[in-house]
């Protein structure tokens, strides 16, 4: 038996594709893992054996984590890419910030990807409803994020995607129907991600993208790309209520100003994010979806 190791690229019906070097291995998880509540995740680094009389591998340990993530179940994240669309859908801003708190609470970087900008080349009504939304974005979260906009078939801002994100692994999700196929089909044209058409009752994208898997964008520096299930909401936040505020880097500068040293921030006297708010350093967008989330993990709390 050869012990080897590598990285979980895949992982459908039972069965992890597991690259090393040039290499992709088809392995079984040992049995041991189920016993211990253990499921290998696409990301991790793992050990494995390759079995001479067998076609299968097997996969004998998974390697400490850097993180890992619920929905979608990936691992080892060094940046998440969350896309939104322009229009069409138009985006949710409580979506994006639960995306970005999971994110921030998990020590990855964070792009925001603004994508179907074309469509601000449409008709009139396509032109202002995507450059109102593009404004709007621009005005709550350039201050805080890097964000970038996409037009997949421009190929200069699929190589800023390129160039800011050389060398890590990248998760890119989103709700559905913000085009996280197209742009993947256009990064990586052989991994003939299926894209699907919004549907016009619900203004929402259909899944299209039924198993995690990561892509390799740039051999020479070792990016990669997960393509994963997209979703529209978080049954449970991951947060807890005393550790949420620190996962909003515009409010985090503000702590310790606050006259009480518990001070949610929410009616409390003399408090510091109230009045970033009102001097318009924090987005009021911003600051209504903290104390949603507050609201949400305390409700969570009560069953």
């Amino acid at each position: 038996m050869n012990d080897k190791k590598g990285l979980i690229v895949k992982g459908i019906a039972g069965f992890y594709y597991v690259k090393s070097g040039d290499e992709v291995y088809r392995c079984k998880a040992r049995g041991v893992f189920k016993q211990r509540a253990v499921k290998p995740a696409v990301g991790d680094e793992v050990e494995f054996e390759i079995i001479p009389e067998n076609d299968d591998s097997l996969i004998t340990r998974v390697l400490p984590r850097r993180n890992s993530f619920i929905r979608p179940f990936i691992a080892n994240v060094d940046c998440f890419a969350i896309v939104t669309a322009a229009a069409s859908p138009a985006p949710i801003l409580s979506v994006i910030d639960k995306f970005m708190v999971m994110a921030e609470k998990n020590g990855t970087e964070i792009i925001l990807c603004v994508n179907k900008c074309d469509l601000a080349r449409g008709d009139k009504k396509a032109v202002k409803k995507a450059q109102d939304n593009i404004d709007m974005l621009k005005r709550i979260y350039e201050p805080v994020y890097p964000v970038l906009f996409l037009d997949p078939e421009s190929e200069e801002s699929l190589a800023e995607f390129r160039r800011m994100t050389l060398g890590r692994k990248v998760a890119l999700a989103g709700p559905s129907g913000v085009g996280k196929s197209t742009i993947l089909n256009r990064l990586i044209p052989h991994a003939k991600a299926e894209t699907g058409k919004i549907s016009s009752k619900s203004d929402r994208g259909k899944h299209t993208t039924r198993h995690a898997e990561l892509f390799t964008i740039d051999e020479e520096h070792g990016t990669m790309i997960f393509d994963t299930p997209g979703f529209t909401s978080f049954d449970i936040l991951e947060a807890e209520e005393e550790e949420l505020q620190h996962f909003y880097p515009e409010m985090a500068e503000c702590l310790g100003g606050c006259r009480y040293h518990n001070c949610k921030h929410l009616s409390e006297p003399e408090c510091s994010v109230h009045q970033a708010v009102e001097d318009g350093k924090i987005a009021k967008e911003r600051y209504e979806s903290y104390k949603s989330q507050l609201e949400e993990i305390r409700k969570a709390r009560q069953y």
